[in-house]
């Protein structure tokens, strides 16, 4: 049985994370962890995030974990909630943050903010979508990407919608420019 998932008004944290000239990260835009946002029943499925992802123009979902090195895509924003299990994700390269990431939370990463697991449970998965359904890239913070990543990062757009919120969300509230 699937249930639409209930959105609760939870936690939200903003991380600015510098260039630390390795990953070029995001200094306009926050990294946004919104703890609770997303309230799921015990018999829910991944669709109930993905339903809930659509419904804010939020497209071309995934369900899976996260890589355990560091990466980043910097033609796009990703959104990713938390399904089951728990994982400890660092962003912003070594010299980063670490946040917890438990069921039911979600994590909005700007373009060109690298992340990485470091460590999840067994159980551990999560919904990744994109505004607008935008296909992401893979960078890894080499020398090579760097130039075209940079470029690419001022170029995406904002996106018109929180991806649980909707119109009225913490993220349109902390990414203007």
């Amino acid at each position: 049985m699937k249930h639409n998932a209930d959105i609760i008004k939870g936690h939200v944290t903003a991380s600015c994370l510098q260039d630390d000239g390795l990953f070029p990260n995001n200094e306009k835009l926050t990294a946004l962890l919104y703890k609770g946002a997303i309230m799921l029943h015990p018999d829910d499925e991944a669709e109930c995030i993905i339903e809930t992802f659509k419904s804010n123009n939020w497209t071309n979902a995934w369900v899976n974990g996260i890589y355990d090195y560091h990466h980043y895509h910097s033609n796009t924003h990703e959104a990713l909630g938390i399904f089951s299990g728990t994982a400890l994700v660092q962003l912003g390269g070594d010299h980063g943050t670490t946040v917890e990431l438990t069921r039911g939370d979600l994590i909005v990463i700007p373009a060109g903010v690298a992340h990485k697991c470091l460590k999840a449970s067994d159980d551990f998965s999560c919904v990744g979508a994109y505004p607008e359904g935008r296909f992401y890239n893979m960078n890894y913070g080499k020398p090579e990407e760097r130039e075209r990543a940079l470029q690419d990062i001022s170029e995406v757009p904002l996106p018109d919608m929180d991806p649980v919120y909707g119109e009225d969300g913490p993220l349109r509230e902390h990414w203007k420019q």
